[in-house]
């Protein structure tokens, strides 16, 4: 499959710190007499990029793009830079493990979707199988906490679902638990370049008994401006692997990176990249009618991993009644089926050492399935990190929203915003405190007399860590169509040190 990457560069919007930076000047001939400590500011330029949504020709794509309010002033020159966004198709060469075939038609979404305000969401529709990869920079004021959401419906099909995804930073190391290369399954990679310069980009792959034997992995070209969609199953000898953990790394450049994953029976979504190997780990929003939860876990170090399982619940945290742990051995990819595992109520599972004086970094993430019979529907939890100072999910609806807030140790409190709407509405926040070993669910926090779709941005406040997801429920036709995004922190500061002039060096 050959794809099109379509270059968003939106001066208007906004993304935190995730490949921003800010630039701190002095006035000529002033000299600081003294270091001070690092200083934060907001970041100047961020970037973004997303993957082609979908190859089904019914596919209905929604791109929502958002800056929240509420950051600062940007300093420096490009806080005088007028909002504007470019749109360009770059078409290049063949992607691995596809059908090597150029889409001429693809066609942009209808509006760049480019934020001038900060505050109000922007949303664009692009449909049909040939969309683009969209890759995208704010600057300015609109560069601290932008965010872009991609949803796609697709209500037919091998790929019939509800898929979601934030549009992530570029990188040059991810990781993804439960993919799969099993028959029933269809999972690709997509690596997208959003730099001028070409990227090059290794995939290994880990099975239960460790690193599959693959071939055509090692050196995979991004060309600059461009998508490389992989299927999975066509990288190894070793296919028809239920439980597979995918690791990302470049060589050289930077990519942005998302799994695909459609399961013939269950339905489709993207599996975003987990948190970066920890001890613990939190995974948060598991649905409270999920009809089956399966945890799949990666020791990436030289040590094995055992580890304790609990849900984190309204009510407390508790120990899953049969799953109390899981035993993952080095370099190889572990799974546990969890059943029954919310009993009816909102969890975030939680992850921890079963001994504290052995903490192993593992990897994490879970496959939810809801519904029964013909009429189920797939979402992924990646293990996330929690919320450092703000982040933010855009595309909510006004039925369907269900936040989910997490404080696995001390009670926090956080502030949750609801943004105005995209066609209309007033903002709301809330200032909520959330019990220690708690989960709390917002599904009420709508803006006043909304209109289209709006943000959700969650800001901890005082006490303990914070994690959080969304759930997005779209049923359709029987199906309980639904997909879930964690919030990940939008870096929409970054630390600066103060210097001062010192002309000793040009001695």
């Amino acid at each position: 499959m050959k794809r099109t990457t379509l270059s968003l560069i939106a001066g208007a919007t906004a993304l935190a710190a995730v490949t921003g930076f800010a630039a701190l000047t002095a006035p000529d001939g002033t000299a600081a007499t003294e270091t001070k400590a690092t200083t934060r500011l907001p970041v100047e330029r961020a970037g973004l990029v997303c993957p082609a949504p979908s190859t089904s020709e019914v596919a209905e794509t929604r791109y929502t793009s958002y800056t929240p309010t509420g950051t600062g002033t940007a300093t420096g020159p490009s806080k005088t830079e007028q909002p504007m966004a470019l749109l360009r198709i770059a078409t290049r060469g063949p992607a691995a493990g596809g059908t090597g075939k150029t889409d001429k038609k693809a066609k942009a979404p209808k509006a760049p979707a480019t934020v001038t305000t900060p505050g109000k969401p922007v949303t664009a529709q692009a449909d049909g199988g040939s969309v683009p990869a969209l890759t995208g920079a704010a600057t300015g004021t609109l560069a601290p906490g932008w965010t872009v959401q991609q949803t796609t419906v697709v209500p037919a099909g091998g790929a019939r679902g509800l898929l979601g995804l934030g549009c992530g930073a570029p990188d040059t190391d991810f990781w993804f638990p439960a993919a799969s290369t099993a028959k029933d399954r269809q999972d690709y990679v997509h690596l997208t370049n959003p730099d001028d310069s070409a990227a090059v980009a290794d995939i290994e792959l880990y099975g239960p008994e460790g690193a599959l034997k693959s071939q055509f992995t090692e050196g995979i070209p991004v060309p600059a401006h461009s998508t490389v969609p992989v299927l999975l199953s066509t990288l190894t000898s070793e296919a028809g692997r239920k439980d597979v953990t995918v690791h990302v790394t470049t060589r050289s450049g930077r990519v942005g990176a998302a799994v695909a994953a459609a399961d013939d029976k269950l339905g489709s979504d993207w599996i975003a990249p987990a948190a970066d190997p920890a001890s613990s780990a939190v995974l948060p929003g598991i649905p409270a009618d999920a009809t089956s939860v399966r945890l799949v876990a990666f020791a990436p170090g030289d040590d094995d991993a055992d580890l304790k399982v609990q849900l984190v619940t309204p009510s407390g945290t508790i120990v899953p009644a049969g799953a109390d742990s899981l035993h993952v051995k080095s370099g190889m990819t572990a799974a546990a089926d969890l059943p029954n595992l919310t009993r009816g109520t909102v969890g975030s599972l939680l992850l921890t050492p079963s001994d504290p004086k052995k903490p192993i970094p593992v990897v994490a993430a879970l496959e939810v399935v809801r519904g029964k019979g013909e009429n189920t529907e797939i979402a992924f939890i990646p293990a996330t990190a929690a919320v450092s100072a703000r982040a933010t999910v855009a595309d909510n609806r006004a039925k369907g929203s269900t936040l989910s807030l997490t404080a696995p140790g001390a009670d926090a409190q956080v502030k949750v915003t609801a943004s105005a709407g995209s066609e209309g509405g007033t903002p709301v926040s809330k200032t909520v405190t959330v019990k220690g070993g708690t989960t709390t669910v917002l599904t009420d926090l709508v803006p006043a007399g909304l209109k289209g779709s709006y943000a959700l941005t969650v800001e901890p406040v005082s006490g303990g860590k914070i994690h959080a997801a969304r759930t997005l429920a779209l049923p359709e036709d029987g199906v309980p169509m639904f997909t879930i995004q964690p919030f990940v922190d939008d870096r929409g500061t970054v630390e600066v040190p103060t210097a001062h002039q010192d002309l000793g060096v040009l001695d």
